[in-house]
């Protein structure tokens, strides 16, 4: 599994979802565990819903895969 997820976006997604589950958990709704994919994909840095738009916001990763390739 290739990270396709880089610095930025990475912070943002893990704030926002813990964001989303401090709200969920304030008003005792379930749907704050929507807060666990953001979460989620931030933490181990790779998003399956780049995969078909070929999106990669990770920079590192892109010089990885660079030199993967040779």
């Amino acid at each position: 599994m290739k990270c396709n997820v880089g610095g930025m976006d990475r912070r943002l997604r893990i704030v926002v979802g813990l964001a989303v589950i401090a709200v969920g958990i304030y008003y005792q709704n379930w749907l704050g565990a929507i807060g666990l994919i953001p979460l989620l994909t931030g933490a181990i840095r790779w998003c399956p819903a780049y995969l078909p738009f070929g999106l990669n916001s990770a920079k590192a990763c892109k010089n990885e895969d660079k030199e993967q390739e040779k």
